[in-house]
């Protein structure tokens, strides 16, 4: 608590015991933990554990190019804030619960929305991991944020299993690739993608413009390049 704040505090507690005005008339609480909260946040000069979890999923996603050492100074910030650029969310260079989330930081304690079974995560996986595999970690999660963002749409089936196995939705699941062992890093993304991060800002489809000649599919508006991958909606 900073000095200005410690000496109005405690004015105002004088006056209370003086006048036998309650501490709630002067909204002396309701500040008190609204600052306290707001600092709890992690931000520039902030260290501990929260820290080192940031820099070490902003350098696996390529942001962060420092050293992971728990410290939140300006390089964790400048990446944190490149990172929120990306994904559209509020850049303020502050990981607030919205960072975290994106980030896969955030959410239930188990590391996936608690709105989807095993079998629904372990499909995902195996979907993200035939589709982009040799993409970067945010491209499979963006992989990964399209399918979701089908099953909340109303054009597409509302379950994950009707959207992969919609007819022709993804060549995939006719090719040896879905046969294929699943990769950790997928397995991780779909869980991230679970957890609310769209890489993608929305879209529901997307293609890779050197393998496909769909004039439709290249008709869509692309509304975010990520790798091999156009993202459109």
């Amino acid at each position: 608590m900073n000095k200005k704040l410690k000496k109005a505090l405690l004015i105002m507690l004088a006056a209370a015991v003086t006048v036998g005005a309650p501490l709630s008339a002067y909204g002396v609480y309701s500040n008190v933990f609204k600052e306290e909260s707001e600092y709890a946040l992690s931000r520039y000069g902030s260290t501990g554990s929260e820290v080192t979890k940031i820099q070490t999923k902003l350098k696996s996603l390529g942001y962060y190019k420092g050293a992971v050492d728990g410290i939140y100074g300006t390089q964790t910030k400048n990446a944190v804030t490149a990172f929120q650029k990306n994904c559209g969310i509020t850049v303020d260079g502050i990981a607030g619960p919205q960072t975290l989330l994106y980030l896969g930081l955030g959410g239930s304690s188990g590391g996936n929305s608690t709105r989807y079974t095993n079998e629904e995560v372990n499909l995902l996986a195996k979907v993200i991991s035939a589709e982009a595999r040799g993409e970067s970690y945010e491209g499979q999660v963006a992989v990964g944020a399209v399918i979701l963002n089908r099953v909340a749409h109303p054009s597409f089936p509302n379950t994950i299993s009707g959207v992969v196995y919609q007819n022709g939705a993804f060549s995939c699941v006719y090719d040896s690739n879905w046969y294929a062992a699943v990769a950790d890093s997928a397995r991780r993304a779909a869980q991230d993608a679970m957890n609310g991060w769209d890489p993608t800002g929305g879209a529901v489809y997307y293609y890779n413009p050197a393998k496909t000649s769909n004039a439709w599919m290249r008709s869509r508006k692309v509304i975010k390049i990520i790798g091999n991958h156009y993202f459109c909606i």
